[in-house]
């Protein structure tokens, strides 16, 4: 990995750690705890984007890691990285299928598996099903956080030419 591409994967983690901790820091957004917009998931798009999927991949690994390494919330962290790798599966997959377009669309459906990924390993860690059922507000709050970060990606993106942006 050239340099310069390592300068932009490092760019692009700090900018997504940068929101993930402004938006740590705000109140929540439904009464049931943990429920939160994942803006940190705009900078993910964007390298799926802009530069390639592994790009994308590594940033997400990296944010993830270092943020549970900063907030020391390790707990936290195998529901981030289950929650965020079911989300880019998704998303990969997705945008090989829908490509740019359907960037909207590819959000809203990642925002989704994020959600069920996170579900998942609560069922398996606290070995009860139970919490299945928060499986339909979280999934409400996934097409709400998945459209808000999608948009926000999407007119990003019209405004911005490839000259303004730093890629690899």
């Amino acid at each position: 990995m050239k340099i310069r591409h390592m300068a932009m994967l490092a760019m692009y983690t700090t900018i997504a750690l940068t929101i993930f901790t402004i938006e740590s820091l705000l109140p929540g957004l439904a009464p049931v705890s943990g429920i939160k917009l994942g803006l940190s998931n705009i900078v993910t798009l964007w390298l799926l984007l802009y530069a390639s999927q592994k790009d994308a991949f590594l940033c997400l690994v990296m944010r993830i890691l270092t943020a549970s390494l900063i907030a020391g919330q390790m707990v936290s962290f195998a529901y981030s990285l289950c929650g965020g790798v079911f989300c880019f599966c998704t998303m990969a997959v997705l945008f090989r299928i829908f490509g740019k377009k359907y960037i909207v669309f590819i959000s809203v459906i990642g925002a989704v598996f994020h959600n069920l990924g996170q579900i998942l390993i609560a069922v398996i860690v606290l070995q009860s099903f139970s919490i299945l059922s928060y499986l339909p507000l979280l999934t409400i709050s996934g097409i709400a956080a998945g459209t808000f970060t999608g948009l926000c990606t999407h007119y990003a993106a019209k405004r911005l030419t490839k000259d303004q942006v730093w890629l690899p």
